[in-house]
């Protein structure tokens, strides 16, 4: 499967089976999802603690596995999530796209770090 290929909800349909074969539904509240992601995010991260910005960017064979492994922890919850509570994900982050565009105009925004409450 590659991403050019696949439709998210083709990716929900498959963790909703997952998690319906192992009768898991009953973990998975609001809080336990959001949790779940927040403690995958912090593994992906625990990838990098104290890794400088070249050493980041340069990735051994082994390390892109653990980080594609965490990534994938995280995507999965947030579909989960997406699935249980009626979230469109694409339609969610293209509705963010527009509202950043706002906050981020480009005039103000190119080559700034700043948060847009900074400019």
């Amino acid at each position: 499967m590659l991403d050019r290929d696949t439709p998210i909800q083709k990716l929900k349909e498959k963790i909703n089976q997952f998690i319906a074969e192992r009768d898991w539904e009953k973990f998975h509240s609001p809080k336990n999802l959001s949790m779940s992601i927040a403690i995958e995010a912090a593994e992906l991260m625990e990838k990098f603690q104290w890794a400088d910005n070249t050493e980041s960017k340069n990735l051994t064979k082994k390390k892109k596995q653990e980080i594609e492994e965490e990534l994938a922890d995280i995507a999965v919850y947030i579909l989960n999530f997406c699935s249980l509570y009626g979230i469109d994900l694409s339609s969610a982050i293209e509705r963010k796209i527009v509202l950043n565009s706002k906050k981020y105009p480009l005039h103000k925004s190119k080559g700034n770090s700043k948060k847009y409450t900074e400019f």
